[in-house]
């Protein structure tokens, strides 16, 4: 059993003892780990006690905190490194990174905005093009805002004309973003500084005369726990001090709200999203951009998922899964808006209505398919137009364009298609190449294989299997199996360098598309929400099971892998099947789940989730497969990499230092169990190639180490 001791002092002796025991002897020996001390607190739920030894850990701040950190660092460090492949990744993972990529462009005006990566630089550089051919002129590089890479250009929103941009920074991964405005003509900032923005965004009102956005409250005008809630709109009138805003809208009754203000792109109406959460239910209200009268509820039941499409005059046209779990479009003429007088333009079909926009007066309808996308044209009377054959079964990864544009842009990629770029000319009505992916890697060698597979309940489940075409099924492959299952997030097909990286070492890379997502439509997600969320373990348990019996890997090469939700989505399989896995790499995880929505926005996830403390049903669900809480002592737990990040605002970085504590403190001792706290990086947006490359070496290190592979020059 691991040692325990209550002083801190005591904590380096066993750090070096551990690191000692573990290095040197990792098969015959035990891992010893640095000491955490564990107080006697105990919360009474509905009856039910529970501990909560290591709630200190939950103050990031304190010496105790750090030291331990510091320490679990120095363990995890000095066993990725120590007679591991660590460097030979890392030169791989650079050398395929080293490529320009771009994002798709946007066009305002005349003129086309884009990003663009020379390969290696931390953060990606913002572009402007005056015409498609024309030379492309710099706008704003954030690599010269930080020596290391860590501040981010989060957003960019730019005015109806592209003269202006309000762009949004963040510093070390931060969801916190300060707004600053710039003159896209001459290149200078004005004097104002937009503070305590996290969600919603920026819409410029079309006479560039300022702009409305949402944002919190200053801290320290409320309570500490209610910095996250009081969503305000206001409009800031341009060239002026932040203190000057105009309050728009407020609603002090229900604190927990948040909104999202955008203006039409005929700059007749503000629009506001309503929403509380990630509940996928919303509220849309409206007034006339410059009237002085109050906002109008539009849909305001809350009963339903509502998106704005775009409008033709006072005609509104809305996404809505009401009556329809896979989506439908409406219509809603604002001089008769009552339910009664709603006009269907497209019902439900059998696939899943992905996305929805308008681009030379037409829609233009991302559709899921058995997880891959779809891209559909319907006139704005329901009728169909074409399809836009895609140039391979994958996903669209964005799309661009504006109603009266007569030209789109989309991105596309899968497991095996590098991320490309495509022009839609509406007048020809023909796809051509934009951009091509330049990456060093040739795909000629793999296949990817969709296949059904059945889950605890018999429910069937969709998974790629994307590995050499010439596999051999003895069961001796190293497998990564990925997965999400929350929040209505489809995982469809993707391009990922460190993929790529880990097929070229005869790796086998599995998605399982479990429910939780939106693969499948509402009912999808509601399958894996709340009271159903076992169902996404189970469906999780079933696709490594799958691949072991049919002969892919086995329970000692099979490593599983998710981050944030899915982060809790290994963490819960780890606990509840630690003899299926052969490793596990968690990444920024949910693992407290009776206090998970405490911190930062974690109640915006009681929607998902439940609340254990205020409903005795949500706390016996969520008690049932909580992480932390189901660790069980003496058990021998996979070999497990638990990743986060001391900056991480959204998941905060004490569910994975609790969770591991316990593990160390219950497990056999027979594997290690490493923590590695990132520094000055967040949940992951914004974060600095260099540091990306990083924890790709580190997990590959990890896994090559434990699977004993040996890196193959390539």
């Amino acid at each position: 059993m691991l040692i325990q001791r209550n002083k801190v002092v005591f904590s380096v002796f066993f750090l070096s003892l551990g690191i000692i025991i573990s290095l040197i002897c990792p098969v015959f020996g035990k891992f010893i780990y640095p000491s955490a001390r564990m107080d006697d607190v105990v919360d009474n739920y509905h009856g039910t006690k529970v501990s909560d030894p290591y709630r200190w850990m939950e103050d990031p701040n304190s010496e105790e905190t750090i030291s331990w950190v510091e320490e679990q660092n120095k363990l995890t460090f000095d066993f990725l490194n120590k007679d591991s492949e660590r460097e030979e990744i890392k030169d791989r993972l650079s050398l395929l990174w080293n490529y320009p990529k771009y994002t798709l462009p946007r066009k305002k005006g005349v003129r086309y905005f884009f990003y663009k990566n020379e390969g290696l630089q931390n953060q990606y550089v913002l572009y402007m093009q005056k015409s498609l051919d024309g030379v492309p002129e710099l706008v704003l590089n954030p690599n010269e805002l930080s020596e290391d890479g860590t501040v981010s250009l989060n957003r960019a929103f730019f005015s109806h004309d592209g003269t202006l941009m309000a762009y949004g920074l963040s510093t070390s991964g931060s969801d916190w973003q300060e707004i600053k405005v710039r003159n896209i003509d001459t290149g200078k900032d004005y004097n104002e500084v937009i503070k305590w923005l996290r969600v919603g965004g920026v819409t410029w009102k079309h006479d560039n005369s300022g702009f409305y956005y949402s944002r919190y409250p200053e801290p320290g005008t409320v309570a500490k726990e209610d910095e996250t809630k009081y969503n305000r709109v206001y409009f800031h009138k341009l060239d002026t001090p932040q203190k000057d805003d105009i309050l728009v809208y407020e609603r002090p009754d229900l604190k927990e709200l948040s909104f999202a203000p955008f203006i039409t792109d005929d700059g007749e109406y503000l629009i506001l999203y309503i929403f509380e959460g990630t509940d996928p239910k919303n509220r849309i209200y409206y007034c006339k951009v410059d009237s002085n009268e109050d906002f109008i509820p539009l849909l305001d039941s809350g009963d339903a998922s509502y998106d704005f499409i775009d409008n033709i005059e006072s005609t509104f046209y809305i996404k809505t899964d009401l009556n329809a779990p896979k989506g439908r479009i409406i219509a809603i003429d604002l001089n008769n808006p009552a339910k009664e007088n709603w006009k269907e333009i497209l019902p439900e079909q059998e696939d899943t209505m992905s996305y929805v926009t308008m681009v030379n007066n037409q829609f233009v309808i991302e559709y899921i398919h058995d997880v891959c996308s779809v891209l559909k044209l319907y006139n704005t009377d329901g009728t169909f137009s074409r399809d836009i054959e895609l140039p391979a079964p994958g996903s669209i990864a964005g799309l661009t364009g504006e109603r009266k544009d007569t030209e789109m842009f989309l991105a596309f990629n899968s497991f095996l298609y590098p991320s490309a770029m495509f022009r839609y000319d509406f007048k020809t009505d023909k796809l051509t190449s934009f951009r091509k992916s330049e990456i060093k890697f040739d795909p000629s060698g793999y296949e990817t294989r969709q296949v059904f597979y059945k889950s605890k309940d018999a429910t069937e489940v969709p998974m790629f299997i994307t590995c050499r075409k010439d596999i051999t099924l003895d069961g001796n492959n190293p497998t990564i199996l990925y997965g999400y299952g929350g929040f209505n997030y489809s995982i469809t097909p993707f391009f990922s360098i460190p993929t790529a990286v880990w097929l070229e070492q005869g790796g086998v890379y599995a998605v399982a598309n479990i429910r939780g997502g939106a693969e499948y439509g509402e009912d999808w997600h509601k399958a894996g929400m709340l009271d159903k969320k076992q169902n996404v373990f189970d469906d999780f348990i079933s696709a490594g099971e799958w691949l072991i019996e049919n002969k892919y890997t086995s329970s000692s090469r099979l490593a599983i892998n998710g981050g944030s939700n899915g982060g809790l989505l290994v963490a819960a399989c780890m606990t509840q099947r630690p003899d299926l896995f052969g490793a596990v790499v968690c990444d920024v995880p949910l693992t407290d789940m009776l206090r998970y929505h405490k911190f930062t926005i974690g109640y915006f996830w009681i929607s998902e989730y439940g609340n254990a403390e205020e409903d005795p049903k949500d706390f016996n669900v969520l008690y049932a497969y909580s992480p932390l809480h189901n660790v069980r002592y003496g058990l021998t737990y996979p070999p497990t990499f638990v990743m986060t990040a001391d900056h991480d605002d959204r998941v905060v970085a004490s569910h994975a230092k609790k969770f591991v504590a316990t593990l160390q403190a219950k497990d056999s001792g027979e594997n290690p169990i490493l923590l590695r706290v990132e520094t000055k990086a967040g949940h992951g947006g914004g974060k600095p190639t260099s540091k990306v490359i990083d924890e790709y070496s580190d997990i590959f290190a990890f896994l090559f180490k434990l699977f004993r592979m040996k890196f193959v020059e390539k």
